[in-house]
């Protein structure tokens, strides 16, 4: 084992405890953690695999990531914070990446809102994807206090630029499905899917910054650090 590999499960291992020392929730909700922040910035130093966007690399980039820690948090926890008049608790975020070849029947599953029909959303969202772009769905299961629980979903296209560390990232459509209402499972709602109107699209810088077997890091435009873990 080389120093450079030693050191690199030394702090994955430190950062890992830290973050675990957290509850789940203050992980992900808006905060200050300079301890856990500095080890992701030293782990990047680190990074074992270069241009990590890179097709070649896709075997490790590709499917399903569990958010574990968020610098400022995310969209969805942002917006609840802890002033949210509701208790809503947030249960797990996830983020999967789906390459080319699946993406298409991937993306959309289920019935959209009002007279927009599957085939339509479908369209747009392949429509939009060049070769060599990922589609990413975010997601988040939160519980509504005397409800149940919501599942939120968020899909877009990643679309990497030559550099190979960073990618443009856009969102076509936003579900929402209840999962579970007032303590009863099992009762397959429908999901309802709203597409995000072309000229409405904001594109946003992403940018991963470590990759390896098992853990991920991102960066947004402003900063944030995201930690992924399988």
């Amino acid at each position: 084992m080389t120093p450079v590999h030693h050191r690199r499960l030394q702090l994955k291992t430190q950062l890992l405890q830290q973050i675990e020392t957290l509850e789940p929730e203050d992980a992900i909700l808006p905060d200050e953690h300079p301890a856990i922040d500095q080890i992701i910035c030293e782990l990047e130093t680190l990074n074992p695999i270069d241009q990590p966007l890179r097709q070649e690399h896709w075997p490790l980039l590709l499917g399903s990531w569990a958010l574990v820690y968020a610098s400022r948090g995310t969209v969805v926890t942002r917006r609840i914070g802890r002033q949210f008049p509701l208790p809503v608790g947030i249960q797990r975020v996830w983020q999967r990446l789906i390459g080319p070849e699946s993406a298409g029947a991937a993306m959309v599953k289920d019935r959209p809102l009002g007279t927009i029909s599957k085939d339509r959303v479908s369209g747009a969202m392949v429509k939009d994807r060049s070769l060599g772009a990922i589609a990413t769905e975010n997601g988040a299961v939160l519980s509504l206090p005397f409800l149940g629980e919501l599942t939120a979903i968020a899909q877009g296209i990643w679309q990497p630029f030559e550099e190979g560390e960073s990618a443009s990232v856009s969102f076509g459509a936003f579900s929402i499905q209840a999962t579970r209402l007032l303590g009863i499972t099992g009762l397959n709602l429908p999901q309802i899917t709203v597409p995000v109107l072309e000229f409405l699209r904001q594109e946003a810088l992403w940018i991963t910054s470590y990759l390896d077997e098992d853990l991920r890091f991102g960066r947004g435009a402003t900063g944030n650090l995201f930690v992924f873990r399988r």
